[in-house]
């Protein structure tokens, strides 16, 4: 859209949040005094008298050069977020409670120290940057002009910073406010105006959150409409290449805490966009837009268990105030269970645009509904969702196929994952500790990110490899009441030259309580010298039967097998999690005992 064009459609609201004071000011009395809200104010209320008894934080050099010198991130990081969490914390505790002057010197201290940072971004994306050059020549007659980088977390802070001064202003001090201006124009505005980002032409969650975070900040800040234009048209820009990674079925293949992530900044873009043209421009309506909004109750399992493929973590919490703003605009949008709610600490980076709108978007009188029985099938994207409840309980399976070139890449094809009465029996380890080497050619070393970390074979004592060429071919999808089938070819995702085929068969059996049958079929030029059916569990109990082992938690699955073909051996594994916690699993190797150029493997997962 041309900058003339889209200038045209700007209307002359500038209280994007409240109409007016008055009205802003009789919301957060309403609030404060509305029951159903105070499970949410207690949680900040207790989080801000915590945060008033610690000292302010500082991000100290040595922190900065941690990332430099080890490719550590933790150390860094969890004081810059917890420095965020001050800041949201305090913002809303001083709209809550505005009479208490110590949240306001809270707030304004820490407001102060974040303008006071060298960079807003995180020393994991500095590098080769302005920032961290330090060939720089210095000239009296050659003023040195300082440089910003732009990624997700100072465009974050740009717009909460930008957000918060437009709620709070008539408490702030005005030297707190000009100097929110004086740093957002700096460190985001001038940059973005005068060079083109990287993340603009991405096809994920950095577009969305960059370019979002961006355009709602100037929203908020700049009233110059030609300027605005200016912002808002690479915004629009970037948020088109937001989408285009994305099929028309919506699948967010980085995962649901991304879709969460990347969509979320959408909306929140997109409702002030909406607002600002007095909805001449509506980012909302697209159907591609429609399905990824409905993502969210295509990758719940069941109750708080999602879909984890990638890099993405097992369980997760809803944003309330998103999902109850998404199902006024999209009438088939599920309102999730307020026990899915997700807490005021939850979000270990204490973002600020969430964190308000779990506020603004609440509504009391929306309808929730426990996730819905059924199947789902997504021909883009390749991935296979049922959801079964019987008087057994609730179960559930996932597969995908796809290839091992996906957003947040994890050698991957042809893995499952299967569930019952909210106990995970195989699961995906999910996103392990980000680091240095997390993104690097090391990746796939990885035991998480690796297919040596995921339920699928290991043939010749090869692993999957990755690439876009590695990928499934799809053979077989067949929904029915009482059956589901899905059976895929996944020889390419291995470069083991003697497999010509690889048909993986997977039969979920809908019966009371379900059963899955797995058929591994394959097809060599040569014998093979080994061939290993991999499955990643958590750390259970295993006991022998005459036809295979039970694994038992709280539930039991028993798996059947033709023990004179296979000899199971176990494994403990460990991995550092995403938060870096060390976290034991167990590899189930089910060993081909005589593998032959034309063999088949069945196991039957039944539970009990």
């Amino acid at each position: 859209m041309l900058t003339t064009q889209l200038k045209s459609l700007l209307g002359s609201e500038t209280s994007l949040l409240f109409p007016t004071k008055e009205s802003k000011l009789n919301w957060w009395k309403d609030i404060r005094e509305n029951p159903a809200y105070q499970l949410l104010l207690n949680e900040i209320r207790d989080e801000g008298d915590r945060l008033l008894k610690e000292s302010d934080p500082e991000l100290t050099f040595s922190l900065f050069k941690i990332f430099d010198e080890t490719g550590s991130r933790l150390e860094f990081e969890k004081v810059y977020f917890e420095k965020r969490r001050r800041l949201t914390t305090f913002a809303i505790m001083v709209l809550l409670e505005p009479e208490q002057d110590e949240y306001l010197t809270a707030l304004e201290n820490t407001i102060w120290s974040l303008c006071n940072e060298y960079s807003w971004c995180l020393p994991a994306h500095l590098q080769n940057s302005p920032e961290t050059s330090v060939n720089v020549n210095y000239s009296l007659f050659e003023p040195s002009k300082r440089e910003y980088s732009i990624d997700l977390f100072a465009a974050e802070t740009a717009f909460s910073l930008s957000e918060i001064v437009k709620l709070t202003e008539e408490h702030l001090n005005p030297q707190i406010c000009k100097r929110i201006y004086e740093e957002i124009y700096n460190r985001i505005f001038f940059p973005f105006k005068e060079k083109t980002f990287g993340w603009e032409k991405q096809t994920h969650n950095w577009a969305a959150v960059c370019a979002g975070s961006i355009g709602s900040a100037a929203l908020h800040l700049i009233q110059d409409q030609d300027e605005l234009a200016i912002i808002l048209e690479r915004v629009i820009d970037a948020m088109s290449s937001y989408l285009k990674g994305f099929q028309d079925d919506g699948i967010c293949l980085e995962g649901y805490g991304y879709w969460q992530y990347g969509f979320g900044y959408y909306v929140y873009f997109a409702d002030l966009l909406k607002k600002k043209t007095e909805g001449r421009l509506n980012l909302f309506d697209s159907e591609k837009v429609h399905q990824i909004a409905l993502f969210q109750q295509r990758t719940f399992l069941n109750r708080n268990l999602v879909v984890n493929f990638s890099d993405s973590l097992p369980t997760a919490s809803v944003f309330l105030g998103l999902s109850h703003y998404l199902s006024k605009i999209y009438s088939d949008f599920e309102v999730p269970e307020n026990s899915l709610r997700s807490h005021y600490t939850d979000d270990h980076c204490s973002r600020w645009a969430p964190a308000i709108r779990n506020l603004l978007w609440f509504d009391a009188d929306s309808v929730p509904l426990p996730w819905r029985n059924g199947t789902y099938f997504s021909k883009d994207s390749e991935w296979f969702l049922s959801r079964h409840i019987c008087e057994s309980g609730g179960f559930a399976f996932a597969a995908k196929g796809g290839h091992n070139d996906e957003p947040h890449n994890h050698n991957d094809t042809g893995h499952f994952i299967l569930q019952g009465n909210t106990e995970v029996f195989f699961k995906d380890l999910g996103s392990g500790l980000y680091s240095k080497d997390y993104f690097s050619e090391k990746r796939y070393s990885y035991f998480c990110n690796g297919s040596q970390g995921h339920s699928v074979p290991i043939i010749n004592e090869q692993f999957q490899t990755p690439g876009s060429a590695k990928y499934a071919n799809i053979l077989d999808v067949l929904i029915g009441e009482d059956v589901d089938i899905y059976e895929m070819d996944i020889a390419n995702a291995y470069e083991v030259k003697s497999l010509q085929r690889l048909k993986r068969r997977f039969t979920w059996v809908k019966t009371n309580p379900p059963k899955l049958v797995l058929e591994d079929t394959y097809s060599f030029v040569e014998q093979p010298r080994s061939i290993v059916e991999r499955f990643i569990t958590p750390v259970l109990l295993i006991t022998k039967t005459d036809d295979g082992v039970i694994l038992e938690g709280k539930n039991k699955v028993r798996i059947s097998y033709d023990t004179s073909q296979l000899k199971l051996e176990t494994k403990l594994i460990t991995f550092i999690n995403h938060y870096g916690k060390s976290e034991d699993n167990l590899a189930l190797d089910f060993i081909v005992l005589h593998p032959e150029r034309e063999c088949s493997v069945e196991l039957v997962f039944q539970f009990e």
